[in-house]
Parts: C-alpha cells; sequence; structure tokens
C-alpha cells in the first residue's frame, strides 16, 4: 500500500497518513516483494514511449501511482492477455503465509489523528477544518510506485493533473455516439453485495453484462473549476439518467450520455461531507458549510446536514442541530450517511440522525460521562458506528451495530488496545478495518480486517492484511472512506500490491484475493490482471465483482466483471488507447478519485482541485470524464 505525498505550508490533514500535530507513524517506504517471486529473467528495458503530458519520461514507469519519471498514461511495458479463467496453481504472490488471528499487536503510541481540543483539522473527528487539504492527490503517471520527494510534492501541489496536448478538437473528435442504448441505474456506490458462498457455489452474478461492442469512446469531459485555494469536491452520485457531481459551492447534475448540464443547485458553503449510498428513488445525503469561504474566514464550519433529491435537484431540506450535551452552538460535522430512510451525522462535538423525507431529528447520541461519542457512521444495507471513548493516551474504540430508526444499540464490540482510528468497511455483513498498534506502516490505515457478527458483538475472524501486500485503502481519521476493496460473497475482496510481471516484460502487475469473512483464510479466488496493467475492486455486481484496470503507457484502462463463482473475467469496457485520452484518463490518482461504472458507462471524478498555475499544462485540468461503450 503506497503512501500518498502530504502538501507542504497547508493546514492539518485527515485523510490517508497522519495528520501533521500527531505523534510519528513510521511513513517510511513499505519493503517490496522478492525480486524475482515468479523466478523469472531479469526484464530488458524497452524503447522509450511516446511523449505527452506534463513530465513524460524517456521510458516506462516500474511501479504504482505516483512515480514522477512516468509516462503520462501509467506505463507498464506491453500488454499481455488477462487470464481467461481461475488459474490452477496455488495462491501464490499477495497471500499471507500467517493469516487470521493472532496478527502482533504493538502498544498504543502514534496515531493519525489530534485528539479532540487540539487546533482544527480535517478528518473524521475535526470539525473546524475543511476537508480540502486531505485530497491533495500524487501526480500519476502511471503505476511506478515510487515515492515523491520534495520538490516533486509542490509540483504536483501546484499542477494537480497531467495536461493534456490537445490540438484541434482532437478531443471531442475522438468521442462518439452512445449507440442510443438504454442503461441500468446503480442504486449504490457502496463497497457490499450480496449473496454467500464462493467459488463452486452457484453464486447468482450479476446485472452488468457485456455489450455487444466493448470498445469505448469518450462520451464527454468536465473542466475543473478555478478556484483559489485547495478545495474539496468529493461527492459523484450516478441515477438512471444523470451523473451528478459536485462542484464549487453547488452541485450540477450532467447527462450521463451527452455531458449536458440537466441542472445545477447552489449550496450556502462549500460541500464538505458526501454520502455514497442513495435511497432507490435517488435521494441521499450531504453535509455543507454554513457560508461560503471569505479571506476572514477561510474554512467556515460544517454545520448543515440536508437531503438532495438527484432526480430533481431539488434541495429537500437543510438544517443544523445543537448538540445532546447543550449549549447554542451548532455541531459541526466530518461525516455523514445514509441507511435506509436515516440520515446520520458525526463529529467530535456529537452526532444526530433524521428522517430522510422530512428532516425530522431522529435521534442523538447519549451524552456519556466518560467522554465517549459518536466518531462516525457506516450506513449502506445497515446501519454501524464507530464510538470512541477513553483518553487521547488510551483510547477505546468500540463497534456498534445500531437500530437505524432509534440508534439503539443491537451489539457491541471492543476493539483490541493500540487502535486509535477505524474504519467500517460495511454494515452488512460488519467488517471494520484499522490499523492496530500503528503497524501498517504506509499510510493506508489498515493492518488488519474485523468480521463481526452484527447480532451478538462477537468476532468472527481478524485478518491481517500486510501493507506490503495489499494495496486497499482507508482514511485514517475517517469512518467510511474506504476504497479500493469490495465485499460480497462472505468474502473481503482485495488488490494485491504490484509486482514484477511474470512474462519478462518490463512493467509490473497484480491480483485481486480473497478472504472468507468467517474463518478469515485466504481463498483460491485470484484474479490476474495481467502484465502491465494493475486493477483494484470498484464495488460489488450482485456476486460478481466489478474492477478497474489501470493501463499501461500505449494501453486504454478497462472495466472488467470478475464471476464470483468461478473468477473468470469478462471484459466490459476498453478505454482508447489514443495518446490524449489516455492521458486524461491516467491524469487521475485512483487513490484521490471516484469511479463509478453501470450499464457500459464509466465515470472518473476527482475528490479536490486546486489553484490553477499560469503554466499552459494546467489549462486541461479535468473534474470529470466519461467513456461509453460503443
Amino acid at each position: 500500500m503506497t503512501q500518498p505525498p502530504q502538501p507542504p505550508n497547508e493546514p492539518p490533514q485527515g485523510g490517508f497518513g497522519a495528520p501533521q500535530d500527531s505523534p510519528p507513524e513510521g511513513f517510511g517506504a513499505p519493503t517490496p516483494p522478492p525480486a524475482d517471486p515468479f523466478g523469472k529473467q531479469p526484464a530488458p528495458q524497452p524503447p522509450s514511449p511516446p511523449a505527452g503530458g506534463f513530465g513524460a519520461p524517456q521510458a516506462p514507469p516500474a511501479g504504482g501511482f505516483g512515480a514522477p519519471q512516468a509516462p503520462p498514461a501509467g506505463g507498464f511495458g506491453a500488454p499481455q492477455t488477462p487470464p481467461a479463467g481461475p488459474p490452477q496453481q496455488q495462491p501464490g504472490y499477495g497471500y499471507p503465509q500467517q493469516p487470521g488471528y493472532g496478527y502482533p499487536q504493538t502498544p498504543p503510541g502514534g496515531g493519525y489523528g489530534m485528539p479532540p481540543g487540539q487546533p482544527p483539522q480535517q478528518g473524521y473527528g475535526y470539525p473546524t477544518a475543511p476537508m480540502q487539504p486531505q485530497y491533495l492527490p500524487p501526480q500519476q503517471g502511471g503505476n511506478g510506485g515510487k515515492k515523491f520527494g520534495t520538490q516533486t510534492q509542490i509540483v504536483v501541489a501546484a499542477v494537480v493533473a497531467v495536461a493534456l496536448i490537445v490540438g484541434g478538437g482532437v478531443w471531442f473528435a475522438s468521442s462518439g455516439g452512445d449507440g442510443g442504448k438504454k442503461e441500468e441505474a446503480s442504486n449504490s456506490t457502496g463497497t457490499t453485495g450480496e449473496g454467500k458462498g464462493g467459488s463452486g457455489s452457484g453464486l447468482g452474478g450479476g446485472k452488468e453484462k457485456a455489450p455487444a461492442n466493448t470498445r469505448a469512446t469518450v462520451a464527454f469531459q468536465l473542466p475543473e473549476p478555478k478556484v483559489t485555494d485547495v478545495t474539496a469536491v468529493n461527492g459523484s452520485w450516478l441515477t438512471d439518467k444523470a451523473f451528478v457531481k459536485t462542484g464549487v459551492n453547488e452541485i450540477v447534475a450532467y447527462d450521463k450520455v451527452k455531458g449536458t448540464k440537466l441542472w445545477s443547485i447552489a449550496l450556502d458553503g462549500q460541500l464538505c461531507a458526501a454520502s455514497r449510498h442513495m435511497s432507490k428513488d435517488f435521494k441521499t445525503a450531504i453535509a455543507f458549510e454554513a457560508g461560503k469561504a471569505t479571506k476572514a474566514n477561510k474554512y467556515p464550519p460544517c454545520t448543515q446536514v440536508g437531503a438532495l433529491d438527484l432526480t430533481t435537484g431539488k434541495l429537500i431540506w437543510s438544517k443544523s442541530v445543537t448538540a445532546a450535551s447543550g449549549g447554542d452552538d451548532a455541531i459541526r460535522f466530518d461525516e455523514i450517511t445514509l441507511s435506509g430512510t436515516t440520515v446520520a451525522a458525526g463529529g467530535t462535538e456529537g452526532g444526530a440522525a433524521f428522517d430522510l423525507a422530512t428532516g425530522a431529528e431522529r435521534w442523538k447520541p447519549k451524552v456519556s460521562p466518560d467522554g465517549c461519542y459518536d466518531k462516525g457512521y457506516g450506513g449502506g444495507e445497515a446501519l454501524a458506528v464507530v464510538r470512541k471513548c477513553g483518553t487521547y493516551d488510551d483510547p477505546q474504540l468500540v463497534i456498534q451495530a445500531l437500530n437505524p430508526t432509534t440508534g439503539a444499540p443491537l451489539s457491541s464490540y471492543k476493539m483490541p488496545p493500540g487502535v486509535e482510528y477505524a474504519s467500517i468497511v460495511s454494515t452488512k455483513p460488519l467488517v471494520v478495518a484499522a490499523d492496530v498498534g500503528d503497524t501498517a506502516g504506509d499510510g493506508s490505515g489498515i493492518s488488519d480486517f474485523f468480521s463481526i457478527d452484527a447480532s451478538t458483538g462477537k468476532l468472527l475472524t481478524k485478518i491481517a492484511a500486510d501493507g506490503e501486500k495489499y494495496a486497499a485503502r482507508c482514511g485514517s481519521t475517517e469512518v467510511e472512506t474506504c476504497q479500493q476493496l469490495a465485499v460480497g460473497n462472505n468474502r473481503i475482496y482485495l488488490p494485491t500490491e504490484e509486482h514484477e510481471g511474470s512474462t519478462g516484460e518490463y512493467g509490473d502487475t497484480n491480483e485481486i484475493v480473497s478472504f472468507d469473512l468467517t474463518t478469515g483464510k485466504p481463498t483460491s479466488d485470484k484474479a490476474d490482471a495481467g502484465d502491465r496493467y494493475t486493477m483494484f475492486p470498484i464495488r460489488m455486481d450482485g456476486s460478481n465483482i466489478i474492477a478497474y484496470k489501470e493501463p499501461p503507457y500505449d494501453k486504454g484502462g478497462q472495466i472488467v466483471s470478475i464471476d464470483g463463482s468461478t473468477f473468470k473475467q469478462t471484459v466490459l469496457l476498453e478505454n482508447p488507447a489514443d495518446e490524449a485520452v489516455r492521458n486524461a484518463e491516467t491524469s487521475f490518482s485512483a487513490d484521490y478519485a471516484e469511479f463509478l461504472y453501470s450499464g457500459g458507462r464509466l465515470f472518473i471524478s476527482e475528490t479536490m482541485v486546486s489553484k490553477r498555475g499560469d503554466s499552459s499544462l494546467d489549462a486541461d485540468r479535468h473534474l470529470a470524464v466519461s467513456f461509453g461503450a460503443g
């Protein structure tokens, strides 16, 4: 799990990695995998890739996101055909030698965040600072796997995205018709899926099917809005007709085929939290600042909660609430989620739940004499909370399954000592990620996954997720921000870290593997990305896994469906290899972008934008790009 860069001279952060004032975290580069795990000969050096984009190198990159000398499209070397079915050999790279219980723990210390009462910072539990700094992304040139130096971080913070070298309308010339095909709505952007079992269990599959022509064209691009500071734009949704995306002090819906604006809604201030879930009739929950930023008040408080109709663009209701402990000040929220018809928002000043349709207050967490508070909630098919008790030096986290209507705990599980922050990966089944004793060492926020029986609070199993082997990520101080993983079929699906390919080609690859959520043991599931491609799960589709393949420097990315029973891959979408289009696609960092796929259409969008420089390289930065099957 490669760690992201931290922006210089910015307000403290609360995203991936430790905030600035927290104790030392051990942010060194993870130990690389064995130099020759597959027993092949050293890879030959290929010729220089085509030039294009900011900082195009003279040779393909060697690994994952963030290699500054990588080619603009994320190069790996010559492509190979992905496997057509499950491997016949025993699981290889990426499987731990001692999975399950017994992962060593170290005494508490360090941590990714600041205790309540410290100077404001963004991320879960820090009410006064904005979300913006946490999303400062590394410049992606491909799968490089190398860490940024200080000078490169400064350049990346200013530039943010690879510029497109496009002349005379090449971009839209490469787009094309939509084929007039109807698409199914995606009712959730979460990571969970239904179904039990695994390989050979006869699972029912999913709704996403391969179109007659999987070759994609560019549907549309959205230019990045101009801002004067680092600004969070997290939040994107798909309805039956629209791609809806957060802008600056607004939310806008675009026709998901043509990209034309369908509606926009102005907000009192910048959106600071967005639910990744929505109801079946396309309603969701948001939190936004009480006013627009000014020089005198650069970071207005995030006190407003609202429900948004994604079909009409109507803000159904919005309000602020005071803490259960009393007082007249409005609660500052850090995260918001949706479960059924319950909107739940949380932060260090308190939490609250509302009726999605009316905004009526349903419940607030009870005031605890020992200083416990609801740190944040996970929604979706069920509702769960991370509740933090104790002191900063001796914290105790409790995971509770909640009745969404009343807020009453249905079960409780105490996390082990040494856990300062935890993330809810899934609520049904209940899966939690944590960095136990700050042992991950890579800024991913994950050393272990905890599979919990939501009805009893009993720990079913603990899965060790070595940061040198697995590439999923969770926001270190946030409760519901895990990405590049999926839960379904009573399994958790994880990407392995990049490693050398098997054919001696120049370039790295990886796999998606799984663990049983009852036993904690690795399964025989393994989907190979293929040489020079790397892949990670986007979401579940019934019992299947929808995954994105990051391309090499001379190919476009792919969306594949992985059968939950056989682990056979089916290509659903293959993006153009045209240099300008490929540069745009790979300008988004997977760690700091949102990926949505439904009905033959892929949408990739930023979660952060920053001030543009004077260079022409900044002229073609994008808020989002969309691809559709031909």
